[in-house]
């Protein structure tokens, strides 16, 4: 059985009007606009290396936590920002091609190719040298921003608002969004954890994915409105 594209997952007939505020599309664009600023002023502080300090005190902060067990569980998380992240988004277009939500499979490859050529774009952009890992080999990309943090912030925090959007339950959309955070932060953490990023490049990632994310939730909030007024 398939649900039509862009119709809701059973649930109370009537969402509420919270629900409607949060999600709305004028809020992920305020969150867009407020990113870039963010972005543009952080940039500017690691252009002129004023996060040094910052950067070393948060890395050591955190290599001080490390112990065999933890730095495997950090590198499975890790993972999920890179290869796990394209399985699950394989899998992910494949499910909302069976449940025929087409414009949701699309708007999932756009906000992915999106990132890719964002991602690709700053670290030419900033050239910024990565720090010596304190585990694993070092990656042979820039640094800043993090691609793990980027892709994940866009992929996970998009995938979150799309299936936020279909379920009418409000405690189911709640989880969602949890679970998607959580995710999100921990693969930040992990790249820290393992020392192939500074902070700063993680922040920043999770900056430009905003900026991305946001205008995409904003999109396909506005057009799922618009499309229920006619």
């Amino acid at each position: 059985m398939t649900t039509p594209d862009d119709h809701p997952l059973p649930g109370p007939e009537n969402a509420p009007e919270a629900a409607v505020l949060v999600e709305g599309p004028l809020v992920s664009l305020v969150m867009a606009v407020l990113a870039i600023f963010l972005f543009a002023w952080l940039a500017e502080n690691v252009v002129e290396q004023h996060t040094a300090n910052f950067d070393s005190s948060v890395r050591a902060a955190v290599h001080s936590f490390a112990f065999p067990v933890l730095t495997r569980l950090m590198f499975a998380i890790s993972f999920m920002g890179s290869g796990g992240l394209i399985a699950a988004a394989l899998v992910a277009f494949a499910l909302f091609r069976y449940f025929q939500w087409r414009r949701a499979a699309i708007w999932l490859v756009v906000t992915l190719a999106g990132a890719l050529v964002l991602d690709l774009i700053l670290k030419f952009a900033f050239h910024r040298p990565r720090p010596i890992p304190f585990f694993g080999p070092i990656p042979r990309t820039y640094s800043f921003p993090s691609g793990h943090s980027l892709f994940s912030f866009c992929f996970y925090g998009v995938l979150a608002g799309l299936l936020a959007g279909r379920v009418r339950s409000m405690p189911a959309r709640v989880l969602i969004w949890l679970v998607a955070a959580l995710l999100v932060l921990a693969i930040g953490l992990s790249r820290i954890y393992l020392g192939v990023h500074y902070p700063s490049d993680v922040i920043a990632g999770y900056l430009a994915g905003t900026i991305w994310a946001a205008s995409m939730v904003a999109l396909d909030r506005w057009r799922r409105q618009r499309k229920n007024r006619l």
